[in-house]
């Protein structure tokens, strides 16, 4: 009895890997070895990526209140010490918003922290 193989399906995710490689460069795009090895890492580094995204927004967040806080005469930490035991319930992504967007605001929270 002659083996049976399922063309459509392997086809089908070929095609599908190909077209997702779209766009890669030199063999990377066409070449479905190359390009199934390049979307596996691709989506590797998607994973990794969406987690140091977190990391580095954070970090942003902080710098961005230090600054501020500094024009208002105290440090990062002095500013989250004194936030956090006047019981402000506000995250540091809100409190950057405001130290970039809203330099009055953040003005009138440094003060009340004063």
């Amino acid at each position: 009895m002659p083996r049976s193989v399922n063309v459509v399906a392997a086809r089908n995710k070929r095609r599908r890997i190909l077209k997702r490689t779209k766009g890669y460069f030199g063999a990377k795009k066409n070449v479905w070895s190359v390009a199934k090895n390049a979307y596996e890492k691709a989506l590797q580094y998607a994973y990794r990526d969406r987690r140091t995204k977190k990391r580095n927004f954070r970090a942003l967040w902080i710098q961005r209140i230090n600054a501020a806080a500094r024009l208002h005469g105290m440090s990062y930490s002095e500013f989250m010490g004194k936030i956090h035991k006047n019981n402000i319930e506000i995250n540091r992504k809100v409190l950057a918003d405001l130290a970039m967007n809203n330099p009055k605001a953040f003005e009138e929270i440094a003060k009340s922290l004063k």
